[in-house]
């Protein structure tokens, strides 16, 4: 671990110029203390560390030293696919190995290629989780991680919204959607055969990583099925959960700032109802179709429009905005 540490100093070092002590203990994730250590054990190696003293000072390599030792590990190339999304990274287990990565990749490119991908780290950066709301705590990710990898058995107790149940999983791929991780799984073949209940059949579910209670690896190891992809599972997936959960179709009148939040609110589904307004009113209103989930849900979520909407059908749907907002009315009163 140190020689990693130490190689990845000087990486530092050699793609960035000069930096502090506290800023390399930030970026190794070390004391201050620490990394005068590591620089003692640069230069007793030969290494041409140079300390500048003084408000403006901090550690440099001697003008015109590179180093060539950049051969990335395993690990290490295969964290480069998480390069935009160091916080998933982190979450993985794999923050290290990606920095070590970035920087080994960094010293081997040309002067000219090293200042175009800088540049471009500067300039662009991905925030996986969506606004307004906190990503779930995880803290069984990285082992969940390491048996998705090693495809190890998980024996796992997991919340639903029905109770919390026993499952012993064959882990086939993790996603992350809106800042939200999921694990893509099948149920192991003696549970399968042994519940009868629809999610235990050996088909292959989605469980939200934020609800496993506890996980285990017992150490068994299973045989990916044949043929399964993860990128083709989850787009039919989320095209199967957008149909099965938008069953009906709302004709609502909204006033242009409701069209202009309609996107925000409602996802794409707020995009492809906008495709389907029709010319305002002389008021600025305009009708349009808008795919929207049961009435109960659907009564929820059209309430956020407040005064800027209103539901002219179906009529099911709009006798039960009638009663929410007569109920309202009357708490308020």
């Amino acid at each position: 671990m140190r020689a990693d540490r130490l190689l990845s100093l000087l990486l530092l070092l050699q793609n960035r110029g000069r930096m502090t002590a506290p800023e390399l203990a930030a970026e190794l994730e070390v004391s201050v203390r620490t990394v005068y250590r590591d620089v003692e054990a640069l230069g007793a190696s030969g290494i041409p560390v140079h300390a500048d003293r003084g408000p403006a000072g901090g550690f440099r390599l001697v003008d015109g030293y590179r180093t060539r030792l950049t051969g990335l590990t395993d690990v290490q190339a295969g964290s480069l696919f998480l390069a935009g999304a160091p916080g998933p990274a982190r979450d993985l287990g794999l923050g290290a190995d990606l920095t070590a990565a970035q920087l080994k990749l960094q010293a081997a490119l040309p002067a000219e290629l090293a200042d175009r991908s800088r540049r471009i780290q500067q300039r662009f950066h991905l925030d996986a989780p969506a606004w307004f709301r906190d990503a779930d705590p995880v803290p069984h990710l990285a082992r969940i991680a390491e048996a998705v990898w090693e495809q190890r058995i998980l024996k796992t107790h997991y919340r639903r919204w029905r109770g919390a149940v026993h499952r012993e999983l064959w882990p086939l791929g993790l996603v992350l959607k809106g800042g939200i991780w999921y694990l893509v799984a099948r149920a192991a073949e003696a549970e399968a055969v042994a519940v009868a209940d629809a999610e235990a059949e050996g088909a292959v579910r989605t469980y939200r990583v934020g609800r496993f209670l506890a996980v285990d690896t017992p150490g068994e190891r299973f045989e990916r099925p044949e043929g399964f992809e993860l990128t083709a599972y989850w787009a039919e997936s989320t095209r199967r959960m957008e149909a099965a959960t938008r069953r009906q179709t709302a004709v609502v009148r909204l006033s242009p700032r409701a069209r202009r939040l309609l996107p925000m609110w409602f996802g794409a589904a707020g995009v492809r109802a906008l495709a389907t307004a029709g010319p305002p009113d002389a008021e600025g209103w305009a009708v349009v179709e808008l795919a929207v989930e049961s009435d109960a849900v659907a009564v929820g979520d059209l309430l956020r429009l407040g005064a800027e909407a209103e539901v002219l059908g179906p009529p099911e749907l709009r006798r039960a905005l009638t009663a929410a907002v007569a109920e309202l009315a009357g708490r308020y009163r």
